[in-house]
């Protein structure tokens, strides 16, 4: 059996983060520890165990919108190896840009921007040209079933579900190596469900590699190459 290691597109290395209660007198509270994993090209790792067990926290980790108390998450962009947990800012944004993308439970919705033009921009951003963008994201909000009668219009209306749509195709519609999925498909039915495993699979055909959080069972067993329990890595009680 191959290492993973060996085609890491990630590679997370002695990960660990607590949080400090500032309303507590400053104690510290642990919620992981040495979280370590890698993720190939084509590859989807999916982090199992039950709520309040970290899972999201290592991925706001590793798409760092949470700073790192330890460790390292290391990131193939552009032909070099960077880790997150160290870059500077405009490096971290730029990898968002370019390698790493990142798709959550809701959609932050844009007032007055047409639901087409928010899934085009990851597009534009990736180097696509306007009308090249637009087609991305037709494509995308076809397969994920949304009416086209609301391509013009802002999701500021839609509904819970069709938000989330909108929020998936944008997620997809730029070239990123690398996607990050935190509960994507929480609020779709099952056609929709089975859309976005498609899209997964896809995107996995051409190289890219995932890290997700899928409570849905089904889902889960579906996209998942591997899972990792995510409870091994709980900070021990002290003696």
């Amino acid at each position: 059996m191959s290492d993973h290691r060996d085609m890491a597109a990630l590679r997370v290395e002695g990960l660990g983060k607590r949080f400090t209660l500032h309303l507590h007198g400053g104690a510290q509270l642990p919620v992981v520890t040495g979280v370590s994993f890698s993720v190939a090209a084509g590859e989807c790792v999916v982090l199992g165990g039950p709520s309040g067990a970290g899972k999201s926290s290592i991925l706001k980790m590793i798409y760092g919108n949470y700073l790192a108390g330890e460790g390292s998450v290391i990131v193939r962009h552009e032909g070099r190896m960077v880790d997150i947990a160290q870059a500077e800012p405009h490096l971290v944004l730029e990898i968002r840009r370019r390698t790493m993308g990142y798709v959550s439970q809701f959609l932050r919705v844009i007032p007055r921007v047409p639901a087409i033009d928010i899934v085009a921009e990851p597009a534009l951003a990736a180097g696509l040209d306007r009308d090249a963008a637009r087609a991305r994201a037709r494509e995308l909000l076809t397969r994920l079933n949304l009416p086209e009668r609301l391509w013009q219009l802002p999701p500021a209306t839609f509904s819970g579900g069709e938000q989330q749509r909108v929020n998936i195709a944008r997620g997809f519609a730029g070239d990123h190596d690398i996607l990050i999925l935190d509960e994507p498909t929480a609020s779709l039915d099952a056609a929709n469900r089975q859309a976005v495993i498609g899209l997964i699979g896809a995107r996995k055909a051409r190289g890219a590699a995932f890290v997700g959080i899928f409570h849905d069972e089904e889902v889960r067993d579906q996209a998942a190459d591997r899972i990792i329990d995510v409870t091994a890595f709980a900070p021990r009680a002290a003696a």
